[in-house]
């Protein structure tokens, strides 16, 4: 008997894939792997800046880019939970300078324990998400209006609360502008507050890929109804997502103390945008259920080199303005394309 051989059969997925265009393909990649984008955009920025300035690349420059994007890299980490969910924080900012001004002010004038402080803060920052999340959840006021109102809420709180004054570091305990001790790593300076941050992107990031609240948070963000109908409690997933954000802004706040060695109700309430910036560069999608912490990362880092490298090309600050505000433009474009892409 002769043995009967069988023609291999076509793979219609591959077939599919080999009739791609190079740039359909490149879509599909970035789909996949959102941080890869921002990851490229972030190696070219340092080595066209450090080919145009030879001091870019010196360590006390790069400790400088790394201590600026402290405060902005975590309070991003608080946004993208919220732009994973399909929303946005426009009062991050001001929870950050109310929590730091809680803390300043019961530690220096109050004369309460400096962990005291600290865990206060953290209340305070903890209140503040929740009550966005209540406003989002139970108001059903949509994110950007329930935020607006509470940035103006909370920065009238801060102002109110501090009467307008600044409380030096000389005034607080070592324990408050601790995050703005630094040390040497290979001949960068690296601040305690750089650490921080980078704690809060491992925890959230774990939380995001390894937790069953994670997978929540993207399903959410993706189709709420979807989602709800799959047996998730959308509204406690959105407090839950808010409460942690919250928490993330007392660490920023603690990190701006000590980045600043002073806490004045009159820096960072404007941080909002910057953070937001950074989310959108770093590939998490606005419209909700795509995108990575450490993609918002390399975000807030490509705002920090930009900044920074058109700086020491002697350009205006209007000009690095003008840098970000093209570079927005140009990750959201790229989001709206990449979400085009064929399954």
């Amino acid at each position: 008997m002769s043995a009967t051989t069988t023609a291999p059969q076509a793979d219609p997925a591959a077939e599919f894939l080999d009739r791609r265009g190079p740039l359909e393909r490149a879509r599909g990649v970035l789909h996949r792997y959102p941080a890869l984008s921002p990851a490229i955009v972030l190696v070219l920025s340092v080595i066209v800046f450090g080919l145009l300035n030879e001091r870019f690349l010196a360590p006390a420059n790069l400790s400088l880019i790394t201590q600026q994007v402290a405060v902005v890299g975590t309070l991003a980490v608080a946004q993208t939970l919220i732009i994973l969910t399909a929303g946005i924080d426009l009062s991050v900012g001001s929870v950050m300078v109310l929590a730091s001004m809680v803390m300043a002010q019961l530690a220096s004038s109050a004369g309460v324990p400096p962990a005291l402080a600290l865990l206060l803060g953290l209340v305070v920052g903890m209140a503040c998400g929740g009550l966005n999340g209540f406003l989002v959840t139970r108001f059903r006021l949509p994110p950007f209006i329930a935020t607006l109102g509470t940035f103006n809420v909370f920065t009238a709180l801060a102002l109110l609360y501090s009467h307008g004054a600044t409380v030096r570091g000389g005034d607080m305990p070592a324990a408050l502008t601790w995050t703005g001790s630094t040390f040497s790593l290979g001949g960068v300076r690296v601040s305690t507050g750089v650490l921080l941050m980078l704690a809060a992107y491992l925890a959230v990031a774990f939380a995001l890929s390894r937790t069953a609240w994670g997978k929540h948070v993207y399903a959410v963000g993706d189709d709420k109804e979807a989602a709800r109908l799959s047996g998730i409690s959308v509204n406690r997933v959105l407090v839950s997502v808010y409460l942690t954000a919250g928490a993330i802004l007392a660490l920023a706040s603690w990190i701006q103390i000590g980045r600043a060695n002073a806490a004045s109700p009159n820096v960072g309430v404007d941080m909002n945008l910057d953070s937001i910036t950074a989310v959108v560069i770093g590939g998490t999608s606005l419209f909700g259920g795509r995108g990575t912490v450490w993609g918002t990362l390399l975000g807030a880092l490509i705002v920090g080199v930009f900044r920074n490298g058109l700086s020491l090309a002697g350009l205006d600050v209007l000009y690095q303005t003008l840098a970000v505000g093209i570079l927005v433009i140009v990750a959201v474009s790229l989001d709206q394309w990449i979400r085009k892409v064929r399954k």
